[in-house]
């Protein structure tokens, strides 16, 4: 595989939460890490997911693992 990993976890929504794409197919807004393994399994993508893959995961805007807004303010 090259280029741009299938999963990307977007940047965290002002009201909570990232959206989560997979072969840029948007799949749905995530709270959490298993709400991202759901829709990435709903998806038909790779089981189990490993959310520390980078060759599989893009994580954008913000730290990976971080879905409230508050977790921005430094």
């Amino acid at each position: 595989m090259s280029g741009t990993p299938p999963i990307v976890v977007h940047r965290i929504s002002p009201t909570g939460g990232r959206r989560v794409t997979v072969r840029g197919r948007i799949m749905g807004l995530a709270h959490s890490d298993d709400e991202v393994r759901e829709l990435v399994r709903r998806a038909g993508g790779p089981e189990p997911v490993r959310l520390e893959d980078p060759t599989w995961v893009e994580w954008t805007g913000g730290r990976p693992h971080q879905y409230d807004p508050l977790e921005l303010l430094p």
